[in-house]
């Protein structure tokens, strides 16, 4: 009964040493994404890694943002660094925050990276990518196709420019309760990345569906945040927001390049009746 009584005071301490490193060095003008929704705000840890930022949810025991500063410095060291690492939990997190190994095994999903191995400077970065804190349930056909194509549309994006600010995560469809494993992993309805360039002064997103039949979006922050309700950089004016970017094309493939015509082809999707019906849900569901 002593220990029982001692918990929740254990527990404080924790959500105060994980708060405690607030890494602002991963954020645009040092301020983290912010979580608009009061309730989304219940049961959250952010926690910092070597190379990334993340932002736990006891409620989906999984990340609502992971950010990133990406440089070309670090993408060099990534490039000679093998492509190397296994899934595993984070015990850093109380247990009820924790996604388990368990929950992903024949759930018929992948485990989908927010932020990429393949931007991680170094073998330590590199692993920490692999923590389950870091990821989300994701369809292989979005996982192998379009969002790898994204991840290395954005590397690239880092290359020619020398440093970009990355916010990643997952949009929930409340009324789309799907979920995997004995944990109830939530499964997204869609996963977004946000890119904030500093050296062009622009902003915009990647927005995708997360289903068996995947298409992809360029669109403005000011959407996004329509959208999953997260502002990935609250400190930049609304102005910078609205306005999209000239973004690199999305990328079928991480070895090929996406062509006009293609990339056109992605938006005629996305303006199908059953996407601009997904569209207008997740609208209606998450800007309350």
């Amino acid at each position: 009964m002593k220990y029982i009584l001692y918990l929740p005071v254990l527990f404080l301490l924790f959500l105060h040493v994980a708060r405690a490193d607030t890494c602002p060095a991963m954020f645009a003008e040092g301020q983290p994404p912010a979580v608009l929704g009061e309730t989304a705000r219940i049961g959250t840890v952010q926690l910092c890694n070597s190379a990334y930022a993340v932002l736990v949810s006891e409620a989906s025991k999984g990340p609502l943002w992971s950010a990133e500063d990406l440089t070309e410095e670090n993408l060099e060291i990534a490039d000679r660094t093998r492509r190397q690492g296994s899934f595993f939990l984070d015990t850093r997190l109380p247990y009820s925050m924790r996604a388990s190994l368990e929950d992903y095994r024949a759930s018929g999903y992948d485990r989908g990276h927010m932020t990429p191995s393949g931007d991680e400077p170094g073998i330590e970065a590199q692993q920490q990518s692999f923590l389950l804190s870091n990821i989300v349930p994701q369809t292989a056909e979005l996982n192998r196709g379009p969002w790898e194509g994204v991840e290395s549309a954005v590397r690239g994006w880092a290359r020619q420019e020398g440093e970009i600010f990355i916010v990643t995560g997952p949009g929930y469809d409340p009324d789309r309760a799907q979920t995997i494993g004995k944990g109830r992993i939530p499964v997204p309805a869609v996963t977004w990345k946000a890119i904030y360039d500093p050296a062009a002064n622009g902003t915009g997103a990647y927005v995708c569906l997360n289903t068996r039949h995947p298409t992809c979006k360029i669109t403005s922050v000011a959407l996004l945040i329509q959208l999953v309700n997260i502002d990935p950089f609250p400190a930049l004016p609304a102005s910078l927001k609205d306005h999209v970017s000239a973004m690199p094309p999305i990328r079928e493939t991480p070895e090929g390049l996406s062509k006009q015509p293609q990339a056109r082809e992605l938006l005629r999707e996305w303006g199908s009746k059953a996407a601009q019906k997904a569209l207008k849900a997740l609208v209606k569901a998450l800007v309350q």
